[in-house]
Formats: structure tokens, C-alpha cells, sequence
């Protein structure tokens, strides 16, 4: 049976609420922490690592819970309920920092409050992204949902990218920790609602019954997947890549770009990336892959990403201060992260029925665990680099500090912001289309095999 366009609207909001709380929290909490609150950036960064080496045994335990969850409400809702419930809690305390704490104390909260939103986030994100496969039968069905799933995805990452430091400013009357308290707080019911309704009008469908399998049975599933492993390399080079210039673009705003009205700039610049972001999932996408394949379509992104990349790096060193330049690598870098968005949750999803033909089972929540799991680690990746540049470099709230270290902090801020991300995305290249093997008509190939195995199992 074809999905519903009540289904597919309401699968579709959830994702706008679940990466709404992501990009809050992956963008702005070293931020939050470091230049509002004054903790060591480099403190930061150990916390933000140390949280994700906590995920490597956290997210691949989550899927093996969900894929042996039976309820009569499937294995999926349950837990995307009960996660996203604690995780809007938790959300909300760690941009609640005590007044009254300093020093190690506000160090220990940090910490507490980042480890338990990651272990709630995968709570539900694990269940969220698992039900692609569990709702469609593959083909142009799974690759229009999970299109569907990543562009609303990208519209709530965008809504935040664009919103969030002028709501920031309004709600807090320029007390930015008020007013990232206060905007926590409305992100996290936003997300619940959301969420709501997506447990409210959706249910697995095509999921094949297969018993739950054992811990080691999981993760051997996982690790004899060659095309899940090539995937979940690439979501991590990629994503720390965007990741490093989303944790520094703010400080390029607030100390390299400058001037007072900073907070306009950066504003403005968000603006149009989100939207080029946007556009690109659900304009660009779908045009563009009338004439090209999805494998072409992703090697292309990268090409644009690094030239994008390349130019900003280019215009840094012209002391310009006319923001719509900023405009031409923005349009390059926004559009390609779209498409990498939408494809590799295609590429990973197009995994399960193979490694279902090739493993004899169908660990779709394992899988997906594992994407949980590496973008966490490619956002902590990325905010320790992060961290490192902003201590090396000496950025703070103390705007002097940077103007005496002249062009030594700015130089450090921009090659961190620009060359790493190229670098990840020239591995990405060569990873991606020497490893992943899985075309269009290889993809129909296993549908099919998988469809006619399941056929003789039954009769």
C-alpha cells in the first residue's frame, strides 16, 4: 500500500522538530558555553569528544533495544515518544545554566546535561530514521520519502541557522543567556508537538518478522555490511566538514568580518544559506536528478562544495566588507550540503535490503544507529577542532584580545573554517566512488531478489 500524504506530511513535520533540537545544539552549545559563560573552549571541546566516544557503545545498543521492542504500537513509536519527551527536558536544562554556577561546577554541568541530550537524542532519532525502510518497499518510494524526510530536516537545521541569534537578541534584550533559555525552551515544545504528531498518524508497514537478534549477531551484521560502512564513512567526513565551519562562522562574524552591526551580517548570511539549503532539497534535487543519476548528483555536490570553499577562502584575504559577496561561496557550500543530505540517508537506506539479501537479516535499526551515531561524532569532531582553533587563536568575548593578536588569530580562524572542510570533502571523493557500489539499477536488482526471497520464505 502506497504511503498517505497524511502519512508523508506528518513523517515530514516530525523531522523539521527533531533537527530543529540537533542544529540548536550542534551549532550553538560551544558558543553558548565558551563566549556566553566563559568555559575553556578547549574544556569544551574534551566534553563534546568525550560525549560521542560515549555514543560509540550508546547508539549501536539503542538499535539492538528497538529492534527487539515489540509492542502493539510497533518497535519504532514508543521509543520516538518516550526520546523525544526527555530529550525536550534535557534540551532545555543544558541552556539553563544556574546563575549561581562557575568554574568546575558549570564545567561538571556541561558535561552532565550535553552526555544525557545525546542519549536521548538517540533515543528517538535511532526509531525515527529506521522506519524508512519499515515504511516503504524500496525504489522510488523509499528514495521520495527519504527525500521528503531529509528536505524538512534541512527546512528545521535552516529555520534555526536563520532564527536563532535574532530571537536570541529580542527574547533575551540583549542578554544572550537569557535568551538562548528562553529560546531553548520554545524550540523544545515545538519538538514535542511535532513529534506528537508523527507518532499519531504514522506505523510501520513493510518490515520483514525476523526474531531479535544477539548483540554480536548486530554488530556482525553491521560490520560484514561493506555498503553501510562506505556510507556511514562518508556522513562523517561530510558532516564534519560543515560541521568545523558552522561552529566558527559566528566567531568569523563577530571578530574577522566585524563591525557593530555583526549580529545583521551573520543574520543575513544564515538567511540566504538556509534557504539556498532548502531550495536545494526541494527544488533543486528533484530537477537535477532528471538528468543525473543519484551517484552523479553526489559527486558533483562535493565538487561544488570544495570550489565553494575555495572561494571563501579567496574573498577572506580581500579584506571585503560587502556581505552579498559572501553570498557566491555560500550559494556553493548551502546547495551541496542539501543534496548530501537527502542522498546519503537514500544511499544508507538502499543498504538494509542489502545487507538483508547478503546477511540473511534486515538490521535496519543497527544501521541507522550507526547514522546517529556518526553524525554525533562528526559534530563532536568537528567542535573539538573547533575548540582548539578558538584557544590557539585566543577568540573570546574580549573583542581587544583579538585586534593585539593581529592577523595570527584571524589567519588561524580562517584556514580552520576553509581548508580542513576541503580536505574532508577531497577524502569523501575518493572514498565514496572507489567503496560504494550500489547504482540505481543494482539497487532494483536487490529489491527485487529480496521481494522474491521473502515470496519462497513465506510459501
Amino acid at each position: 500500500m502506497k504511503l498517505t500524504g497524511k502519512e508523508k506530511a506528518a513523517y515530514g513535520l516530525g523531522a523539521v522538530g527533531k533537527d530543529m533540537v540537533y542544529m540548536l545544539s550542534a551549532s550553538y552549545i560551544l558558543y553558548y558555553y565558551q563566549d556566553i559563560l566563559g568555559v575553556s573552549a578547549i574544556a569544551m571541546g574534551m566534553i563534546l569528544m568525550a560525549a560521542r566516544v560515549f555514543d560509540a557503545f550508546n547508539d549501536p545498543i539503542m538499535g539492538i533495544v528497538v529492534a527487539k521492542t515489540r509492542t502493539k504500537w510497533g518497535k519504532f513509536r514508543p521509543w520516538l515518544l518516550i526520546g523525544t519527551l526527555i530529550n525536550a527536558v534535557i534540551l532545555y536544562l543544558m541552556f539553563a545554566a544556574p546563575l549561581a554556577l562557575n568554574g568546575g561546577g558549570l564545567v561538571a554541568y556541561a558535561a552532565i546535561t550535553y552526555v544525557l541530550w545525546g542519549v536521548t537524542y538517540t533515543m528517538m532519532d535511532i526509531p525515527y530514521w529506521s522506519m524508512i525502510p519499515a515504511f516503504t518497499e524500496g525504489g522510488k518510494e523509499r528514495e521520495g520519502l527519504s527525500t521528503l524526510a531529509r528536505s524538512c530536516a534541512g527546512v528545521g537545521s535552516a529555520l534555526i541557522t536563520i532564527i536563532t541569534m535574532k530571537c536570541v537578541y529580542l527574547l533575551g534584550q540583549g542578554n544572550e543567556r537569557n535568551g538562548f533559555r528562553m529560546f531553548a525552551l520554545i524550540i523544545a515544545v515545538i519538538f514535542v508537538i511535532f513529534i506528537s504528531i508523527t507518532c499519531l498518524s504514522i506505523k510501520e508497514k513493510s518490515t520483514a518478522d525476523v526474531d531479535s537478534p544477539s548483540i554480536r549477531q548486530m554488530f556482525s551484521a553491521l560490520l560484514h555490511n561493506d555498503q553501510a560502512m562506505a556510507i556511514v564513512i562518508t556522513i562523517v567526513l561530510i558532516n564534519c566538514s560543515i560541521y568545523i565551519t558552522s561552529n566558527l562562522v559566528i566567531y568569523f562574524f563577530k571578530y574577522d568580518f566585524g563591525g557593530a552591526n555583526w549580529y545583521d551580517s551573520f543574520t543575513l548570511f544564515n538567511m540566504f544559506g538556509g534557504a539556498i539549503q532548502i531550495l536545494s532539497m526541494m527544488v533543486f534535487f528533484p530537477v537535477i536528478r532528471k538528468w543525473l543519476s543519484a551517484r552523479q548528483v553526489f559527486v558533483t555536490s562535493i565538487g561544488m562544495a570544495a570550489a565553494g570553499y575555495g572561494i571563501l577562502l579567496a574573498l577572506m584575504f580581500t579584506n571585503m566588507t560587502n556581505i552579498y559577496l559572501l553570498f557566491i561561496p555560500a550559494f556553493l557550500i548551502f546547495a551541496a550540503f542539501g543534496f548530501q543530505t537527502v542522498l546519503t540517508t537514500v544511499f544508507l537506506a538502499n543498504t538494509v535490503d542489502y545487507g538483508e539479501l547478503k546477511n540473511g537479516r534486515r538490521d535496519e535499526s543497527v544501521i541507522f544507529s550507526m547514522q546517529t551515531f556518526v553524525v554525533k561524532l562528526a559534530s563532536g569532531v568537528a567542535a573539538l577542532i573547533a575548540s582548539i582553533c578558538l584557544s590557539i587563536c585566543r577568540l573570546s568575548d574580549d573583542t581587544s584580545q583579538v585586534v593585539e593578536a593581529a592577523q595570527g588569530s584571524v589567519l588561524g580562524l580562517r584556514f580552520t573554517m576553509t581548508v580542513i572542510p576541503i580536505i574532508g570533502l577531497v577524502a569523501t571523493f575518493f572514498i565514496f566512488r572507489k567503496r560504494y557500489i550500489l547504482t540505481e539499477e543494482k539497487v532494483e536488482e536487490i529489491a527485487a531478489k529480496v521481494k522474491e526471497k521473502r515470496e519462497r520464505e513465506a510459501s
